[in-house]
């Protein structure tokens, strides 16, 4: 007869349950500064709109050089299922991030000139 066992493998303890509270305020971002000193890094989330040279700071997130390390490999998984799924993000080479995030606003091309008819 073997006494020794295997102990069984306890099972994973489940994340943390979170709450989201009806009165959270939902916040747009295309625009990111991020900012870090010896124990912490800050993420400053804004809304740039086309022809501004100024966004609003609406959220700003500050965790742990760890924790943002792990967020970066949480971004980086789900990028790469999203991306599976619906295929490439293309993030333009001919320009850096900052030429095409405050580029003046490109509006639409003039229209040619119309015909004078007292010219004809």
């Amino acid at each position: 007869m073997n006494l020794m066992t295997t102990p069984p493998i306890p099972p994973k303890p489940a994340g943390p349950t979170l709450v989201l509270p009806e009165d959270l305020e939902l916040v747009y971002a295309n625009l990111a500064r991020i900012a870090h000193s010896p124990s912490d890094i800050v993420f400053d989330f804004a809304h740039l709109l086309p022809a501004e040279t100024s966004a609003k700071i609406r959220s700003r997130v500050i965790m742990t050089p760890f924790s943002a390390k792990l967020l970066l490999k949480a971004l980086t998984d789900n990028l790469a299922r999203y991306e599976a799924a619906y295929g490439e993000i293309r993030i333009p080479t001919n320009s850096s991030l900052a030429d095409n995030l405050f580029r003046p606003f490109q509006g639409p091309p003039p229209e040619p000139p119309k015909p004078d008819p007292t010219k004809e």
